[in-house]
């Protein structure tokens, strides 16, 4: 007999609106949490132990939240809207207060990026002003422009970044998907280009970026899933065969596991995809939203056993899966 379809563990409704963005935060010691930004500017901060919002919070005026992150050592929560604030909220102790900001001047969908550089301090990297430009900036305890970054030549509004920082003693990097489907890979610090790959013919929708295999990959409006590596001796970004052709196209966003086994995808055809991340092989359709799926994040519970993948989507509900079994055997 064929394996029953796969169903969700639990769903989480209340939202409001679309769910935009996912971010779990399940240090050790304390409550599993769920964070989500929705379309309408909400934040709902989910008790994963009650399956309930133990806290919703309004904080960019009504406009969309389209990145959270938050701090683990900190206690700190990180929001961005589309009112061009990126925030940052107390949370010890009970408290939800704003104790800084960032005006980016952006009123696009491109979520930030950050990255811990040396402990305690990080880099927050978000879209800029101009359509084209990426801001970096050193954050917490500082607040300083590292740099602003554009092309040089016209590649249309950034779409996607991921910051990572490469073994080889360079300062941090930085990977970029624009309009017209390029992938440009940045040195932060050195405010230069290191290489750029035409990885779709359509705009670079989302990417997602395993610095330990050098290895990622994007998503875009058409119905390929384009795989690309970067050398580590040179930093060029180049191609790989192994990309995926998917049955419906459309790709809203990509999250990879911790373990570097699993990638899941949000598609445009309300569908969860996941695949094994080392040769990218087909491994499950996951099926439940009535509405396309915007966001998808992978839980960092300490035991791999209690790990979850969420999706969000515009239908305003919240999906979550177990897919420890199915990631585990994931190659």
């Amino acid at each position: 007999m064929s394996r029953p379809p796969p169903t969700p563990v639990y769903t989480l409704r209340g939202a409001g609106g679309p769910l935009n963005t996912l971010h779990f935060h399940c240090s050790q010691g304390s409550t599993p949490l769920l964070f989500s930004g929705s379309g309408k500017g909400a934040i709902h901060m989910y008790n994963l132990n009650t399956r309930r919002p133990e806290r919703v919070i309004e904080g960019h005026s009504g406009n969309s939240v389209i990145w959270l992150n938050t701090i683990q050592s900190e206690q700190k929560l990180i929001s961005q809207g589309r009112d061009m604030q990126i925030c940052l909220w107390d949370l010890a102790e009970g408290r939800y207060d704003v104790v800084d900001s960032i005006w980016t001047g952006s009123v696009g969908f491109c979520q930030s990026s950050m990255l811990e550089t040396s402990a305690g301090k990080w880099m927050l990297a978000f879209p800029g002003e101009q359509t084209e430009e990426v801001r970096s900036y050193n954050t917490l305890p500082s607040k300083t422009l590292v740099s602003t970054l554009v092309p040089d030549s016209k590649l249309g509004m950034v779409m996607c970044i991921k910051l990572w920082q490469s073994d080889l003693g360079t300062g941090p990097l930085l990977l970029a998907g624009y309009e017209d489907g390029s992938v440009l890979l940045w040195d932060v610090t050195q405010r230069s280009k290191l290489s750029q790959a035409k990885a779709h013919p359509e705009p670079v929708m989302c990417l997602t970026f395993d610095p330990t295999h050098l290895k990622g990959i994007s998503g875009s409006s058409d119905s390929k899933l384009s795989s690309w590596i970067v050398d580590n001796s040179s930093l060029v970004v180049s191609q790989l065969q192994d990309s995926v052709t998917l049955v419906n196209p459309g790709v809203s966003q990509m999250c990879l596991r911790d373990d570097g086994k699993l990638l899941a995808s949000a598609g445009w055809d309300h569908r969860v995809r996941l695949f094994g991340w080392k040769r990218l092989k087909p491994l499950a359709v996951l099926q439940y939203h009535t509405d396309m799926v915007l966001s998808v994040a992978f839980s960092n519970h300490q035991d791999p056993r209690q790990r979850l993948l969420a999706a969000g989507s515009k239908d305003h509900r919240i999906s979550l899966w177990s897919v420890y079994s199915e990631g585990s055997q994931a190659q």
